[in-house]
């Protein structure tokens, strides 16, 4: 993997860029529509120090109802990067559900990466969460 996309220093629990949260997409419309689905800022909830967006009212009061069932795993950091202890930046059409659970990658390369070894690298990623998620990268 490409040391450029380690490069940047991510501070925050949750993976944010100006349009909030993955980016500005409905995280619950990856388990309901199965694809990424752009929010719209008309339905929007702060959790976790970060703006998400959603595509319906409907689905703006699934995820306040349970954010962590839908809301991807590592803060929405690059699932691959972070079973090499790293925080990674992502790309929102770059995403599985795997076990009811969402998670990210950086780009289509990266993606194909985690999905040809994914049990592993979520193993790795899990027992590294906790020890990453508040500190930046150095």
């Amino acid at each position: 993997m490409s040391g450029q996309i380690f490069a940047q220093h991510f501070k925050s629990e949750v993976f944010t860029t100006k349009a909030g949260a993955i980016n500005g997409y409905d995280p619950v419309a990856y388990f309901t529509a199965g694809k990424a689905v752009k929010g719209n800022p008309k339905f929007t909830f702060n959790w976790n120090d970060a703006n998400w967006y959603f595509s319906s009212d409907a689905n703006l009061k699934a995820f306040k109802a349970n954010p962590e069932k839908y809301a991807p795993q590592y803060g929405g950091y690059c699932a691959y990067g972070l079973s090499f202890g790293h925080k990674a930046s992502t790309e929102p059409e770059q995403f599985s559900v795997v076990n009811g659970k969402l998670y990210l990658n950086h780009d289509k390369d990266v993606k194909m990466k985690w999905v040809g070894d994914q049990q592993n690298c979520i193993n790795k990623a899990n027992s590294q969460w906790q020890d990453i998620k508040d500190k930046p990268e150095e």
